[in-house]
């Protein structure tokens, strides 16, 4: 799976005309890297909205081609639909996955921009997290008066584009981009056919709130409640008993004993503070990014909690989903599952299956493939169908690079090693071996904090546990990375010199090619040393039937570690033109080297201590 992974949702002003559509489409079909995991036209919107993902630099590249191949083929001066839009490809987000965060795409936003506005001449705004003027982050305020308004608007200073000429492209008209949060569709199950308790709930969840009112004691649905409204010199607190007697002094309230921002609110809710009398006051929701409604769903004959997250980071999963349970009970209703629409990031669902694990009291160091399990029974995710990670997951859905060593079996894996090929080799075993290494360690921790009587040590192991799993996924990850990354320099040795430019481009290539090579063995060392500093730990405060395992994991990281300094020492005689890369990394392979020692000494003495005889 690749390091980095965007996803880019352009939406193109074409949804009736398929063979248009598959013009489009082709371009990102045709591209290495990227996966297309949607493409969904509307005929009444004349609309598609298409979704791909790649690393950063095949999806900038993605963008790019897909932005000019729309700006041939679709000519806005035909175009009608339901749908608002301004240009042939009218909006084109670009969301972080993995390995990336908010700045990494609002720089890769800027630079696609500045490519469509420069070459196709085809004016660019920025909006979301990518905007430079704080009201065009809103999407509705930058496409105001849409594709037929843009010859006008062009004229005019405030509405100079980021990108590209301040002069009307009537074929391609105008182009939306921009950095936002990934957004996660989530329907809760309810036991219940009733739409109206599914609405309560949801008004209670969603960060707009809902119209404050006085409880029925007849009925635990607040819907049944009486508004609670403004009149003239009664202003009441959406959060508490007061009622002031001006905007001024209810707006002050509200900041200094709730710390909200009463105005803020009413201008979000369209309220003028001059005209209020006989307006709901609105109280706010719990959870911030969130947008819900209740609905029956006639398939599941059942009523759901539809939700949006627009920010996953800012309001969770896991979060939500217990409170929905809470108020549920509270109404005397059950939540009996979860279903996701669409994809998810990963990171959403080791966030819920941490929640989960620590909430059972049990460590949290444990495989990816455990806390995604966690997430999925503690959410209830196959209440309805079963839950497929490889098609929900979107880290798991694109075609990523190619991972031929680590998806084989050991014998293949063995068998592999052992044939004529000079890749992989000892800096694939090493990694190997040290990933065998965090793998012990994180076995034992977990070991000692679930054994009674060493309940002290806890928060300790929960601390190596965590560790000990990232540098075993990183560590897995390596394996394949250093036969790429010897492959990479068999690549730039085969590039054409016939040229001065070529000869420039091929040493170049080389150069980086041999310095990657160097890299990656001098990570495997380093990170395989860490391990065994947590497996000394582990020898010295972990499970005392276990510390053999945490001896053989200081055994297998020594071996790493000097197994992955002899694939530095044999590659930086090919680095040319780097003194000083060289000289720090024959530094850092002898200082690995003498600590390693020393502490695979202390380890096995250590643990043989232990076990005594």
């Amino acid at each position: 799976m690749s390091t980095t992974l965007v996803e880019c949702v352009p939406n193109f002003s074409e949804g009736r005309d398929l063979a248009k559509i598959d013009q489009i489409t082709a371009v990102l079909k045709s591209m290495d890297g990227i996966t297309l995991l949607d493409v969904d036209p509307g005929a009444d919107t004349n609309r598609t909205v298409v979704t791909f993902v790649g690393a950063v630099e095949v999806v900038e590249e993605a963008a790019f081609q897909v932005i000019k191949a729309a700006a041939q083929v679709i000519d806005m001066r035909q175009h009608s639909g339901a749908h608002a839009r301004m240009g042939a490809t009218d909006v084109c987000p670009f969301i972080p996955v993995s390995g990336v965060d908010i700045d990494d795409c609002v720089a890769l936003s800027e630079r696609v921009g500045e490519r469509v506005g420069r070459e196709l001449e085809i004016p660019v705004y920025l909006y979301e997290h990518s905007a430079r003027k704080p009201e065009w982050r809103n999407l509705a305020v930058v496409r105001s008066g849409e594709y037929e308004a843009l010859a006008e608007k062009l004229t005019q200073d405030e509405w100079k584009p980021d990108f590209g000429p301040a002069k009307f492209n009537p074929g391609a008209g105008a182009t939306v981009m921009g950095c936002r949060e990934f957004l996660i569709a989530y329907n809760i199950n309810l036991n219940t056919r009733d739409q109206r308790l599914a609405t309560d709930i949801a008004f209670e969840l969603r960060e707009k709130g809902r119209s404050h009112r006085i409880p029925n004691p007849d009925s635990p649905n607040l819907l049944d409640g009486e508004i609670i409204r403004y009149r003239d010199g009664s202003y009441p607190c959406a959060f508490c008993d007061f009622t002031a007697k001006s905007t001024d002094e209810i707006i002050a309230h509200n900041q200094s004993e709730h710390d909200f921002d009463l105005a803020a609110n009413w201008k979000e809710n369209g309220y003028n503070p001059g005209k209020l009398n006989k307006k709901p006051v609105k109280k706010p929701g719990m959870f911030k990014d969130v947008k819900a409604v209740g609905w029956y769903i006639d398939t599941y004959n059942r009523a759901q909690i539809s939700i949006n997250f627009t920010n996953y980071k800012s309001s969770s999963l896991h979060d939500v989903f217990d409170e929905a349970c809470r108020l549920a009970t509270e109404r005397g209703i059950r939540v009996t599952g979860s279903e996701l629409v669409g994809l998810t990031p990963l990171e959403a669902l080791l966030m819920a299956g941490h929640h989960y694990l620590k909430k059972q009291r049990r460590t949290t160091g444990v495989p990816r493939d455990v806390l995604i399990e966690t997430a999925v029974q503690s959410l209830g995710l196959d209440d309805l169908m079963p839950f497929d990670a490889d098609e929900k997951i979107i880290d798991f859905a694109v075609q990523g690079e190619k991972r031929d060593l680590i998806n084989r079996t050991v014998d293949g894996f063995i068998t592999e090693t052992s044939s004529n090929s000079p890749a992989p080799g000892g800096g694939s075993v090493a990694a190997l071996a040290g990933s065998l290494g965090a793998a012990l360690s994180s076995m034992v921790a977990a070991l000692t904090h679930e054994k009674k009587g060493l309940e002290k040590h806890r928060p300790e192991m929960e601390e190596i546990g965590l560790r000990a799993q990232q540098i075993k996924d990183r560590l897995t990850f390596l394996i394949d990375e250093d036969t790429n990354a010897f492959n990479r320099v068999m690549d730039a040795n085969r590039l054409p010199a016939d040229s001065d430019e070529e000869k420039s481009a091929k040493q170049a290539a080389i150069l980086a090619a041999a310095k990657y090579a160097i890299e990656v063995p001098a990570e495997v060392a380093r990170l395989s040393f860490e391990m065994m500093e947590l497996a000394r730990k582990l020898v010295a405060d972990g499970n005392p039937n276990s510390v053999s395992d945490a001896g053989v994991a200081g055994e297998v990281g020594a071996a790493a570690v000097n197994g992955a300094v002899l694939n530095v020492l044999i590659n930086l005689p090919g680095v040319e033109g780097d003194d000083n890369f060289v000289q720090a990394m024959y530094r850092q392979a002898e200082e690995l080297l003498s600590k390693s020692a020393a502490l695979r000494q202390d380890i096995f003495a250590a643990t043989r201590g232990v076990i005594g005889g």
